[in-house]
């Protein structure tokens, strides 16, 4: 019976992170709150900016005589370049604008402005006595245009630095985890490694007593494999050392060893369309991940069927292909395989595929994949390159 990690449970942390995620939504709230009242202040402004200008308007109208109104009027309707208006008569004529000249001549383009300005703010009728004189059309002025993307802006911004956060957090976490897991991988390493020692000293013993040589044989092969997995939780958490290697006859000792310690109900086939090929490897991880692809076959199979290993060259590379007749993977998780702790099985812990992909492309800078797969079985694909 394999037992959980305990998982460890915080009242406090979890009420500091409500508190903090509500503060943060209050806090947003409130800029959104302020800055939506400052676009309808800015907004009023400039109705009553607009409003004083066709006041002046209609008593520049009004006085054709009185020339100090006059200039005073026209200097109040010089001061607007910042809010684009156009001044249409009774007749629908254009009397006067500030638009750019060469789009003012666009007839089509006025009468869209217009539209425009109409959608965008109430036109202001100038009236003189009961009379409509004059329509004034205005939009928003580019500040204002600006400042009502303000409130998206900011919510880009916060999301991205949340983003950044989050981020930032969950690799410190996984790098801590990554710690934590490689230095339990050492220790583990380390425990086995004084019964190891024993164990070789009491095989010794038994050599030397009138005892059958098959056992003692078959105690040195236990006692190497345990040699071999000491070396390889060792290894995690740093860099190995590559040395050049053949792939075939490395991998062919990894199917022999599968193969003997398999179920008669497994049927193994190895095939290569090479004899030999030097490739950068470190033989104990190589193994690893070749007996992980191995078994995670044979649970696929439910422990009855075909596991074929084939090898061949392409190109530069070397393809190391790994096939079973198990109920097959679907299309949507051929990624997601890869990652700790997803898995199929209800004992599993999710990390041989995950260990497998940092032994091949991490350390050994390769490639792996699922090549294919379909009710009829999978196929999983290692690809390094050859040292030629």
């Amino acid at each position: 019976m394999r037992i959980l990690p305990k998982m460890n449970f915080n009242p406090k942390k979890k009420a500091s992170n409500i508190t903090l995620l509500i503060s943060a939504f209050v806090i947003v709230s409130l800029i959104l709150w302020n800055t939506n009242s400052f676009f309808k202040k800015f907004k009023e402004e400039e109705r009553l900016k607009m409003e004083i200008w066709a006041t002046a308007q209609s008593e520049l109208i009004q006085s054709s005589v009185d020339q100090e109104l006059g200039n005073l009027t026209l200097k109040v309707m010089g001061n607007n370049t910042s809010t684009p208006m156009i001044l249409v008569n009774e007749e629908g004529s254009i009397k006067t604008h500030n638009i750019a000249e060469e789009k003012a001549l666009d007839s089509v383009y006025i009468s869209k402005k217009i539209k425009q300005f109409a959608s965008e703010n109430k036109p202001i009728h100038i009236i003189q006595e009961g009379e409509l004189l004059e329509t004034l059309y205005y939009g928003n002025s580019e500040v204002l245009n600006k400042l009502k993307f303000y409130p998206l802006a900011l919510l880009l911004i916060i999301f991205l630095f949340g983003a950044v956060i989050f981020f930032f957090f969950r690799t410190n976490k996984a790098s801590e985890q990554n710690k934590l897991w490689a230095g339990m991988a050492k220790e583990t390493a380390h425990q086995i490694g004084t019964p190891l020692t024993s164990l070789l000293g009491w095989n010794e013993l038994l050599k030397s007593e009138n005892i059958n040589s098959d056992i003692t044989k078959e105690i040195a092969k236990d006692i190497t494999r345990l040699q071999t997995i000491t070396e390889r939780f060792s290894k995690i958490g740093s860099i190995p050392d590559l040395e050049v290697h053949d792939i075939v006859s490395e991998t062919e000792k990894a199917y022999e060893y599968l193969k003997r310690r398999s179920s008669k109900l497994i049927h193994f086939s190895f095939s290569s369309d090479i004899d030999e090929l030097p490739v950068l490897l470190n033989p104990p991880l190589y193994n690893w991940s070749i007996e992980n692809l191995v078994k995670n076959g044979i649970d696929a199979m439910k422990g009855r069927g075909n596991i074929t290993l084939q090898i061949e060259k392409k190109g530069p590379n070397v393809n190391i292909l790994v096939s079973d007749t198990g109920h097959g993977i679907p299309k949507s998780d051929f990624q997601s395989i890869f990652n700790p702790g997803v898995t199929s099985k209800k004992r599993g812990w999710g990390l041989g595929l995950s260990l497998v992909k940092r032994i091949v492309e991490e350390y050994h800078k390769g490639k792996i994949k699922v090549l294919s797969s379909s009710k009829e079985g999978t196929i999983m694909q290692i690809s390094l390159r050859a040292n030629v």
